[in-house]
């Protein structure tokens, strides 16, 4: 066990760091990072479990950060683990720096997740937690014997995401999950008192965690809570720490300047700035040492970690000896390449809807991707991942064999938790649930894109075809921003997402193997309630992966091209009929992914839309989905109001999604 005297001194030196790193950058938040250095101290320095030469062993303790905003305590941490250099730090904030304001997902530099709205880092946790159960249900303990470990502010808290996460987590009995509630009770624009008054303890222990209250900034409490929780064997476990905003911090004029508003999101500034340091023991002249003290302690710790991990590195490599097929699956499984699945079995029946479709291909996945997790916000048998669901069977308390994440109806939670499972490693998660849900998920769809994490995301009923529901429950502006976010590039310069929405069942088929295939980025798979007619046979399916193509009337004369994704395909071919009666010639594109057909040669894309052509598109949500397919000189027929509740045919007809009316649409275009 180590001094007090010196735990007190490695705090403030995580102190000393976080504020002169806000200082020096002249922007960040200092208070909370000041209050929550001695568990990140605590667990850093005697807890987390690491390979100090290895930084993305599969074994290791995880650490999520969710208040990114207290970046200033992971880089001091981590600085002092020898993950970070003091130039690093000292670039905090800056312009081509590895320490931004808020933390992006770096293992190599000890950061698991890039940390994005309040909430959602600590749902990474659990999502990290059900995914670690998850591998060790099939590779056994001697693989997968860490902790996850997740940190969360007042500000976490009160986001509605905790009590979704907080229901999942206790229900599932997640007793590797041990998460610090930083509890200082001040936030940003006010205390928090004035916004809160739950008993935030027995909310949880409501939800079946185990929940210990301790005084944040003692060194002794923090041990003891945390040699607790790694004992504990069928809960998740909250400690919720009672920490002190800005604590050592000093006014200009000397005075304490803890518990004050005004340092959570702000330099401290001037005189208050250097009393601090001083207060603190730290030199102002150099505020960016390392006390030596303080490095020999990390540096002791790193010497230690050694010995600990070749003894862990020794059973995994008897394991890997005694099981060499579980060896060889667990390499495939965490090397982050795509699965191989032969799809050659797989016969889709024709003219169904394409959910369908998704259900028979998730029922060959079942049998052929051992790590994949499929997930429903309560929808499985309308979403149709029941498909997936009727060859395995849910994960539950004490029995994680099965591959199905029953999420119950919280679909940010779901989603983010599905991303945590990715982060952690070893597995593929998809999750699904109504299109018009998706607005729920927008958060996390984001941030999946912004870290690069592969998830697959089934979106049905993807239209006003929902029908009896009405206006409520039908998709119209979904796609439309979904596909913004598909115009987007991330770091690697690729599509941020990956949006297909299929024109059939066989198109369907294709599209599940892109999304399979795709480890670079989410993928966004649409799909329809209702039948669809299948396209003429001997369409090449394999087409879809250019994004968009010619389903009919390839030869270089036309009068006009019809362009749509989905349901709308088959309307679109049965309208070019009733024009090429008027001896109109007609081209039909399929486009069920314009960021992919953007990624072709631009010589493909005036091939298959050539920029001065007559181009009608169809879409069953707002004009602009399609705009940038038609052009300027085009014309989209879409809906620019909300639904209206009837038998889906019904609104076929009221609404003009109508062969008839895809024909006067065309005609009255051309004219």
């Amino acid at each position: 066990m180590n001094d007090k005297k010196l735990m007190n001194r490695a705090a403030d030196n995580i102190r000393i760091l976080a504020v002169s790193m806000v200082e020096k950058a002249k922007s960040g938040h200092p208070g909370g990072a000041m209050g929550g250095a001695d568990f990140i101290n605590i667990l850093f320095s005697e807890f987390l479990v690491y390979d100090p030469e290895q930084p993305e062993w599969a074994g290791r303790d995880r650490f999520y950060l969710d208040p990114g905003h207290m970046s200033p305590m992971l880089y001091a941490a981590l600085t002092l683990q020898g993950k970070f250099t003091v130039d690093d730090i000292k670039q905090f904030r800056q312009w081509g720096s590895i320490t931004p304001g808020h933390p992006e997902r770096d293992i190599a530099h000890g950061i698991e997740n890039s940390s994005g709205p309040l909430g959602q880092g600590h749902a990474y946790a659990a999502g990290a937690a059900v995914a670690e159960k998850f591998l060790e249900a099939r590779l056994g303990k001697t693989m997968m014997q860490h902790k996850i470990y997740a940190y969360i502010s007042d500000g976490g808290i009160q986001e509605g995401i905790s009590s979704e996460v907080g229901r999942l987590a206790g229900n599932l009995g997640l007793n590797n999950l041990i998460m610090f509630y930083d509890s200082n009770g001040i936030q940003l624009s006010t205390e928090c008192a004035a916004v809160m008054t739950e008993d935030t303890a027995m909310k949880y222990q409501a939800w079946g965690w185990n929940v210990m209250k301790i005084a944040g900034n003692d060194p002794d409490a923090i041990r003891e809570a945390l040699v607790a929780a790694n004992k504990e064997e069928h809960r998740p476990t909250l400690i919720i720490g009672e920490t002190v905003m800005g604590k050592g911090a000093l006014q200009a004029d000397g005075s304490s300047y803890e518990n004050s508003i005004k340092t959570h999101g702000a330099p401290l500034g001037g005189d208050a700035y250097t009393n601090t340091i001083k207060n603190l023991g730290g030199d102002i002249e150099d505020p960016f040492k390392i006390f030596p003290e303080v490095q020999k302690l990390y540096s002791d710790r790193a010497a230690e970690l050694r010995k600990i991990v070749a003894e862990r590195h020794a059973a995994e490599a008897a394991w890997e000896k005694e099981n060499p097929e579980k060896a060889e699956l667990m390499r495939q499984w965490f090397s982050g390449k795509a699965p191989k699945i032969d799809w050659s079995g797989l016969v889709q029946k024709r003219d169904i809807p394409t959910r369908n479709a998704s259900a028979a291909c998730l029922g060959l996945l079942a049998e052929q991707v051992p790590n994949l997790i499929v997930s429903s916000a309560d929808l499985s048998n309308s979403d149709k991942t029941d498909g997936f669901l009727n060859k395995t069977h849910s994960l539950t308390r004490g029995d994680f064999s099965g591959a199905f994440f029953q999420a119950g109806v919280s679909e940010l939670a779901m989603a983010c938790m599905c991303i945590g499972m990715m982060l952690h490693g070893g597995v593929i998660t998809a999750m699904g649930t109504f299109f018009v849900f998706s607005d729920y998920m927008k958060p996390a769809v984001r941030m999946a894109a912004l870290m690069q994490v592969p998830v697959k995301f089934i979106w049905t009923h993807d239209a006003f075809r929902v029908g009896e529901d009405g206006p409520t429950h039908e998709p119209v502006e979904q796609e439309a921003q979904i596909r913004l976010m598909e115009k987007l590039r991330n770091h690697a310069g690729q599509d941020s997402v990956r949006v297909l929405r299929p024109a059939d069942s066989d198109d369907t088929t294709v599209c599940w193997q892109m999304a399979m295939e795709n480890m670079d980025t989410p993928t966004a798979l649409i799909f329809s309630r209702q039948n669809i007619n299948s396209l003429p046979e001997g369409t090449d399916y394999q087409q879809t992966r250019k994004g968009a193509y010619i389903v009919t009337g390839s030869d270089d004369q036309f009068d006009v091209i019809l362009v749509a994704s989905g349901s709308e395909v088959s309307t679109c071919i049965d309208g070019a009929a009733l024009l090429r009666k008027d001896g109109l010639k007609v081209r039909v594109v399929t486009a069920p992914s314009e960021g992919l057909f953007r990624r072709q040669s631009k010589d493909y894309q005036e091939q298959v839309l050539p920029k001065d052509a007559k181009i009608f598109g169809l879409t069953a949500g707002l004009p602009v989905t399609l705009e940038g397919l038609v052009g300027a000189n085009g014309k989209v027929f879409g809906l620019n109001s909300f639904g209206f509740s009837a038998p889906y045919k019904v609104l076929d007809e009221k609404l003009g999604f109508t062969p008839e009316n895809v024909y006067e649409q065309v005609k009255a275009f051309l004219a």
